[in-house]
């Protein structure tokens, strides 16, 4: 059975693994540590632009306003705004963009120094999650030196991008809004790798040393929320379990090629 054999495969691989689908039409899953704590890297991004998109939706704040990006806020990694040989003023908006579509950390401190880590844990909680937590910022290498990490579980990213499927989260037009979004990923060689152009697949990704997450809703005939997360693993093979199990996955559920 292809259950048993998933599940034979993700126990198998070294390090601290995890994984939740959702078959979205009939409720089928198949789960694996699926509610264990994991370190995110930059899926926990994905509840970051959940949260500001709801305070938009609320007139709470304004996605037009601007806020500066100095010298001193460019970090390493992934990103754009550390090419800016000035110091730009970007709208939360185009952080946002930043922040999902390519991974901007640069953009993500931004947003999370702009609307605080206890504000976004208490919206975190008022989610529904209560692994997922924002601990320190990313890149800050001594709060990492004490241990002090991010946090999510995959079954909570699959509850999350359940209701944006669903239309649920806040209202038809957030949850469009923040699919769209998803839906403009650049990182795509894990989920998508292999089932590329074939479905539609709104999702995140997260990298760092030893990690290697995504999390996904893919659009096959029988669409499904798919989350991997792979910690103190080797990235490598990880990542091609990744794609492997996830077009399995995407034929079962009548997709094609």
């Amino acid at each position: 059975m292809m259950k048993e054999r998933i599940l034979e495969q993700i126990a198998s691989m070294p390090g601290h693994n995890g994984m939740y689908f959702k078959n979205l039409s009939t409720g089928e899953t198949i789960e694996y540590r699926s509610k264990e704590s994991f370190g995110p890297a930059s899926v926990i991004k994905l509840p970051i632009l959940m949260h500001i998109c709801r305070l938009a939706r609320q007139c709470q704040v304004r996605m037009e306003e601007k806020i500066r990006c100095r010298h001193a806020d460019k970090l390493g990694g992934c990103g754009a705004l550390r090419a800016f040989s000035d110091e730009p003023e970007v709208s939360i908006a185009t952080l946002c963009e930043l922040m999902i579509t390519i991974s901007d950390n640069s953009a993500t401190n931004l947003l999370i120094r702009r609307f605080g880590l206890d504000v976004l844990n208490e919206a975190f909680r008022q989610m529904g999650l209560s692994v997922t937590r924002l601990n320190r910022f990313l890149f800050d290498s001594e709060a990492a030196s004490r241990g002090i990490e991010n946090e999510f579980s995959p079954a909570e990213m699959g509850g999350l991008l359940e209701q944006i499927y669903q239309r649920k989260f806040v209202d038809e037009t957030t949850s469009i809004y923040i699919e769209d979004m998803l839906m403009k990923q650049q990182i795509n060689h894990k989920i998508p790798g292999i089932i590329g152009n074939a479905a539609l697949i709104a999702h995140k990704t997260g990298e760092d040393e030893g990690i290697t997450n995504d999390v996904a809703l893919v659009y096959a005939r029988e669409p499904f929320v798919l989350c991997f997360a792979g910690n103190e693993t080797n990235v490598p093979d990880f990542e091609d379990f990744i794609r492997k199990t996830a077009y399995e996955l995407f034929l079962s559920c009548g997709g094609k090629v």
